[in-house]
């Protein structure tokens, strides 16, 4: 039952890294490198709000959903979601760090955090299929409402993104929740101190972890921002969506290990799925970074176009880091699982002081390139302290990262079965 769990994980989750690709394609193609910029910076502060909203709406909207009434869950999840996703953007406004786009920015904000509550509860109940649904819907959808304004409406300028995720965010929201309120009494909808409180302590904990994280993936768009301009930025998310296009796939895994892990009750029992999960992963991502440094680089620049040109040496410099975040990821869902937090929060502080420090030194010498060894180092290091961690805890053995032959027939044997 696992395996098959994971085929069908991973199988959406490839179906969201072409469909990935080919929303990058067509920006960048669409909109050229300053429009990327735009995108990816609107983008990176959508994913800053969303660290706050998912204080209720993240990882602990899965935690308690067996733990507690589901609609009491809900409630508080969706309340926070609504308030956080209306008042971060405000709060960005009167900063001055968000000023164009801000309406879409709230929309966006407020609708991501309602939709990945309902695919939170998803993973706590362990409904992996409607979960692989809903994350293949989110890049489809969107897909089929940028051609919709562009084609038929005739919306040409960028605002055509960001438009077509608010109606495909909506869309997913009420569609989602149809599915959960068939299986939720009205009665389980009631207030409890007890429930905010514990949801509030796991939530900020694991948010706190996952923002710096999030600062460690995107504060280099902001240094190279302010020392390159936006078009540079437009150029290296080329790098960083290829690199979280990628990890769609190995995170696959993880999220069937952490739903695993949540509901397991046996230690020993989850850190032998977690040893699963890591050969897995990194048999994965060895096939995918390999071809990540055989494409030659007019390649890119042909999909891409000229402004794009750097594209092969800025995957070059962060495969090494891609690698590193694809296989630790395994661990920090493990250890999430099992609510030892605090590891978490420590490889995410260290990450970001590296990031920091080694942004003011390098990205003004070497630009682009420069943000991309910042990037490679803070993510060695970050998955470095994991891999520390947990190996204290476990025997380090060089099998834990080599497939066997019965692994490989079996994961035959299940896709056979699948199809």
């Amino acid at each position: 039952m696992k395996q098959l769990k994971v085929v069908q994980t991973f199988i959406s989750r490839f179906l969201i890294l072409i469909l990935s690709f080919g929303l990058v394609i067509f920006s960048t193609n669409m909109w050229g490198s300053e429009g990327k910029g735009t995108i990816s910076i609107v983008i990176a502060n959508v994913a800053v709000v969303s660290f706050f909203s998912s204080v209720f709406s993240g990882s602990s909207t899965s935690y308690f959903a067996r733990k507690f009434k589901v609609g009491q869950v809900l409630l508080y999840s969706y309340a926070w979601s609504v308030i956080t996703g209306i008042a971060v953007p405000l709060l960005f406004s009167f900063a001055e760090i968000q000023t164009h786009y801000l309406y879409d920015l709230i929309g966006i904000s407020v609708l991501s955090s309602l939709l990945s509550t309902n695919i939170n509860l998803f993973i706590g109940t362990q409904n992996i299929r409607l979960f692989n649904v809903y994350t293949v819907l989110q890049q489809l959808v969107h897909v089929l409402f940028i051609i919709f304004l562009i084609y038929i409406v005739k919306l040409k300028d960028v605002s055509a993104y960001f438009l077509a995720q608010i109606f495909c965010l909506l869309f997913l929201f009420l569609t989602s929740l149809f599915f959960i309120l068939k299986k939720c009494k009205r009665s389980e909808f009631s207030f409890s101190k007890d429930v905010f409180i514990n949801m509030f302590e796991y939530g900020w904990k694991t948010q706190f972890s996952a923002f710096i994280q999030f600062l460690n993936y995107r504060l280099s768009f902001y240094f190279l921002e302010h020392f390159e301009g936006i078009a540079a930025v437009g150029i290296f998310s080329i790098g960083i969506t290829f690199s979280e296009a990628i990890w769609t796939i190995t995170r696959s895994i993880a999220v069937v290990l952490y739903s695993d892990v949540v509901n397991s009750e046996s230690r020993e029992d989850s850190i032998l799925k977690t040893k699963s999960s890591l050969k897995l992963s990194f048999t994965l991502m060895f096939v995918f970074v390999i071809g990540i440094l055989v494409i030659p680089g007019f390649i890119y620049t042909q999909i891409f176009g000229e402004e794009f040109s750097e594209t092969k040496q800025i995957m070059l410099l962060l495969s090494p880091g891609i690698f590193a975040i694809a296989v630790s990821d395994m661990i920090g869902y493990y250890f999430s699982g099992i609510k030892e937090l605090r590891i978490l929060n420590i490889k995410s502080i260290i990450g970001l002081l590296v990031t920091v420090a080694c942004s003011f030194l390098i990205i003004p010498k070497w630009g682009i390139l420069g943000a991309c060894l910042v990037t490679t180092s803070s993510y060695i290091v970050s998955a470095g302290i994991l891999f520390w961690k947990f190996y204290q805890s476990t025997d380090f053995k060089i099998k834990d990262y080599i497939i066997s032959k019965e692994e490989i027939n079996t994961l035959f044997k299940t896709f056979s079965n699948k199809s």
